[in-house]
């Protein structure tokens, strides 16, 4: 016996069998769902029931709140059906997504651009394409089959020869696989990787002016995106708030400096919350998201695509909507969640 799952507005459709998390269905079956941690943590993959019966497992109440499991909505990353569904996710268009694939990969550098933000380049197997879209992300198989999570931040159509993928790490102390990247990893380094997933990439179908926010290391899959519009040739006008605590946590801060005269349609705003005297910060300070908030009292015809830390992205998915009327099924986020937001409702 199996649960047919139907996706309004889209249409889609798939099959959970009894005891199968919707999400795992849904990505069996390739719909697109959004998702984030997959752990029940981040709320990314929360979305409307209009009928039929779910059973969450364990799930922090941050990501879903009594009130609004009370009000229909799930969390499709560990609600299981007991009997036919149907839920509305605006954000279910794409027909048919990449495969997820598991394979080596090789260090081919390892570039540390702060004292606690690394750079890894990672040569992919010539004989293997790999596919993704800008804004995805991959994960480490570690050896006692614990999981770690980074973005993608290069576009594919930077991936170079050889293939290639960029992420950037940022050192968590005591943390099972940054404290190895920090510490023992090495150039020609063999580890392996299961990719691509998640549900935050550009949607091509909009013409609306773009808001991209980042907190720290949430700028990965940001410049993911900014190298995919340039290799399309997009003329969509977007414009970049990328926060950190201090100006060295704009680690690529030269970076977006060089790339904003080569987009005429580009406007990049780094702000610093916490700046000190000795940092000789000249630019916007305070909180990033706020500094949205001041620059765009009027997000009703924007798109937002955030990433980062979860206070950050969940202060601006609350904050845009209640207090500015962007329209929630335009905010798209990659909510950066770590084993210790995890372990620590």
């Amino acid at each position: 016996m199996t649960f047919h799952i139907t996706v309004q507005p889209s249409g889609r459709y798939f099959e959970a069998h009894p005891g199968e998390v919707i999400l795992a269905a849904a990505i069996r079956d390739g719909i697109g769902m959004p998702y984030g941690c997959k752990d029940g943590a981040c709320g990314s993959c929360k979305c409307k029931k209009l009928s039929g019966t779910v059973v969450h497992g364990p799930h922090q109440s941050k990501a879903l709140t009594p009130e609004e499991a009370a009000a229909g909505m799930v969390l499709t990353c560990c609600a299981t059906a007991q009997s036919d569904i149907v839920l509305e996710s605006k954000q279910v268009t794409e027909v048919g997504a990449f495969p997820i694939k598991k394979m080596p990969v090789r260090v081919s550098t390892l570039q540390k651009l702060s004292s606690d933000v690394a750079v890894l380049r990672l040569q992919l197997p010539a004989t293997e394409p790999f596919q993704f879209h800008a804004g995805q992300y991959v994960e480490f198989l570690l050896r006692d089959g614990d999981r770690r999570s980074y973005s993608m931040a290069n576009a594919p159509s930077n991936q170079g020869s050889p293939a290639h993928i960029e992420l950037h790490v940022r050192h968590m102390p005591g943390g099972k696989f940054t404290d190895q990247v920090f510490g023992l990893l090495k150039e020609k380094d063999i580890l392996r990787i299961e990719g691509p997933h998640g549900s935050f990439f550009l949607r091509e179908d909009s013409s609306k002016p773009m808001v991209f926010l980042a907190s720290g290391t949430g700028f990965a899959p940001i410049k993911a995106l900014l190298e995919h519009m340039q290799a399309i040739d997009s003329k969509r006008s977007v414009q970049v708030y990328w926060g950190g605590r201090r100006p060295s946590d704009l680690y690529m801060h030269p970076w977006m400096l060089a790339l904003a005269p080569t987009m005429p349609n580009l406007t990049y705003v780094p702000v610093v919350s916490d700046a000190l005297p000795s940092d000789n910060w000249t630019g916007r300070t305070g909180f990033v998201h706020q500094a949205v908030m001041a620059d765009h009292p009027d997000l009703s015809g924007h798109q937002v695509y955030a990433c980062g830390a979860p206070v950050v992205v969940e202060s601006a998915r609350t904050d845009f909507s209640t207090r500015c009327g962007l329209p929630a099924d335009e905010f798209f986020a990659d909510s950066f969640t770590s084993e210790a937001d995890k372990a620590h409702p």
